[in-house]
């Protein structure tokens, strides 16, 4: 199934969401899956502050990865992803219904890129 992860991540160094990113994706190609794209959309202000591990953030790097990957491994990468200390929050969307004409209009995804740093 095609998936499309939303992963908002503490704001840092640029270098630890880039090993967020490299480390989500090896466990998708580790699991058999392919990854089509990934969009890094920078550090935005949160609608409402995110309280994660005893610590109020305001503000969070956000990047998009799109990918494909068996039901039962993209349940393992959702648990996994709740372990991640760094993590604040994630959104996993199903995208298609499963058939390939539906599934040949997605693309990677696309962003400014031109991030608001804060």
């Amino acid at each position: 199934m095609l998936y499309e992860l939303i992963a908002i991540v503490r704001p840092g160094t640029v270098s630890e969401v880039r090993d967020i990113a490299f480390t989500i994706g090896s466990s998708i190609l580790r699991s058999g899956g392919v990854i089509r794209g990934f969009a890094n959309w920078g550090v935005y202000q949160l609608p409402s502050p995110i309280t994660s591990h005893q610590t109020s953030y305001a503000h969070g790097h956000h990047f998009v990865v799109r990918y494909d990957l068996s039901g039962t491994a993209h349940q393992e990468l959702r648990k996994n992803l709740l372990l991640e200390p760094r993590m604040l929050r994630t959104a996993h969307v199903r995208l298609g219904n499963g058939k390939l004409p539906s599934l040949a209009s997605y693309g990677a995804p696309v962003w400014r890129t031109q991030s608001t740093q804060v």
